[in-house]
């Protein structure tokens, strides 16, 4: 399982879900996927983040760290 962050929105226009990743947002075109449902969006998102990285990892290129959820203690 990745620990990409996923924004998944509504959007009217499209009548759909679009998905954005946060950590990917300065080497991909966002959105990056989108799906009919909260749940076909995600899926698309987990395989369109797989597809990136193994991309990237063939190619030599930097991979983006995962962000983590900073709780104030």
């Amino acid at each position: 399982m990745n620990r990409y962050s996923m924004i998944i929105q509504w959007s009217n226009e499209d009548q759909l879900f679009l998905v954005t990743i946060p950590e990917f947002a300065e080497l991909v075109v966002m959105p990056c996927t989108h799906g009919a449902t909260r749940e076909e969006a995600m899926r698309n998102c987990e395989e369109v983040i797989e597809m990136y990285l193994e991309a990237w990892q063939a190619e030599g290129e930097p991979i983006p760290e995962p962000t983590t959820l900073q709780v104030a203690s």
